[in-house]
């Protein structure tokens, strides 16, 4: 039992009153029943509260990961606080792979899926729409399973926490592959907001990074499982490896040239080792119906000026709708665009709600585990199954065992 510390970006510190690790399931199972307030802590990569816990924290990462694949059903199960990183070359040695990866491959399979955190690509959903079945301690320490088809299921994937500890996971998987990735710098604003679907469909994962007050996209990432560069009109081809963040050292960043490479090489734009992205930064992400993508990025970039001088970099990308009822992508197509800010609490708190204001006209639903400011009204009409959700909850967790500040302010209300 420790203190829990802060996140990594440092811009939480948890006020939970002692992280436990417990070394097994039964262990686990006897915390939960004996708190009143208990919630997982992964691998804290999200950027406010939303691990944080009333009472007290477990971390998952002393169980054994014990990773079971099963060729004929084409699944693998492993343990939830497991990271991608680490599961993808174990995948990758028995011959499968997954479908996505995020861009970083260092956060926790439970974290990710439970925030319905995604990869990139016009065909790839999210992280959260490969899972088949989870396991999860409930209140009362008892375990309980569910199963894709179940009619709790498409609620309790992308659970924010609220429902149960969740101890392992199956995720569908498919025979290993490798992925080549090339990136095109300086293609002009004009040309995405003209045919912004012939750029994300360019390859099967793409990635624009760019600030709003120029004339051109900096940078677009494309990753392909076919060895030869698209054949795209825009843009001049980079002739050495890039950080997605203008003048970073690219040593970070996973490799690009279309040199071929195992799937969980290319697919995040990160190496595992290596501290992802800057570090000191805070993080907001806003997702929105795909079709309406042109008309929000120019409304972003009529508020361009002011923008600007807080971010980093800011990365858009696509994914197609998903049936779970959190899921920023539910039941549409879906364009994220992620904002890479300074860490600078104040000012990004400041800016948050401008940006907000400029996406509202298109239901731009924020990223449950990043930075926003909309509160609980606000995202009761963007998801329309968020009273499913609370009632789910209820049932499962009625005396609030896994309930915390961020939650009454966002979902319960």
């Amino acid at each position: 039992m420790t203190t829990p510390g802060r996140n990594w970006a440092e811009t939480h510190t948890y006020e939970a009153a002692a992280l436990h690790r417990p070394a097994g399931v039964d262990e686990l199972r006897r915390l939960v029943a004996a708190a009143p307030r208990i919630r997982a802590l992964g691998t804290r990569h999200a950027f406010h509260d939303l691990a944080d816990s009333p009472g007290v924290l477990v971390s998952l990462d002393a169980i054994p990961a014990d990773v079971v694949v099963d060729p004929d059903a084409r699944t693998a199960t492993v343990g939830a606080g497991m990271r991608y990183g680490d599961l993808a070359p174990v995948l990758h040695d028995a011959g499968w792979a997954l479908g996505a990866m995020a861009s970083l491959p260092h956060i926790s399979v439970a974290g990710a899926v439970a925030t319905g955190t995604h990869g990139s690509g016009d065909r790839i959903p999210t992280l959260s729409d490969a899972v088949v079945a989870l396991e999860l301690v409930g209140p009362d320490g008892d375990l309980v399973t569910l199963r894709e088809g179940d009619p709790d299921f498409a609620g309790a994937v992308v659970s924010l926490g609220a429902l149960g500890i969740v101890t392992r996971v199956t995720l569908r998987v498919e025979p290993a592959y490798d992925v080549h990735q090339f990136v095109r710098n300086a293609v002009p604003w004009e040309t995405v907001l003209g045919d912004f679907d012939a750029i994300s469909s360019a390859a099967d994962s793409v990635s624009l990074f760019t600030r709003w007050g120029t004339d051109v996209v900096d940078q677009v990432w494309m990753k392909s499982r076919r060895p030869t560069e698209p054949s795209v009109p825009w843009g001049a081809a980079a002739t050495a490896d890039q950080h997605p963040i203008l003048g970073i050292d690219p040593v970070h960043a996973t490799v690009q040239g279309g040199v071929g490479g195992p799937w969980f090489e290319r697919l995040p734009h990160f190496r595992m080792g290596f501290t992802p992205s800057v570090g000191a930064e805070i993080q907001a992400e806003y997702l929105l119906p795909r079709d309406r993508a042109a008309e929000a990025f120019a409304a972003l970039r009529t508020i361009g000026a002011r923008i600007d001088p807080l971010l980093q970099v800011t990365e858009i990308r696509t994914m197609p709708g998903d049936d779970l009822w959190l899921s920023p992508s539910y039941g549409r197509d879906t364009v994220a665009i992620h904002f890479t800010l300074v860490r600078e609490p104040d000012a990004v708190r400041r800016l948050l709600p401008e940006v907000e204001g400029a996406l509202a006209p298109y239901a731009a639903r924020p990223h449950w585990g990043k930075w926003f400011t909309l509160g609980r009204g606000a995202l009761g009409e963007l998801y329309p199954r968020l009273p499913d959700f609370v009632r789910l909850a209820g049932r499962l967790d009625p005396e609030g065992c896994f309930r915390n500040a961020f939650l009454e302010g966002t979902v319960f209300g």
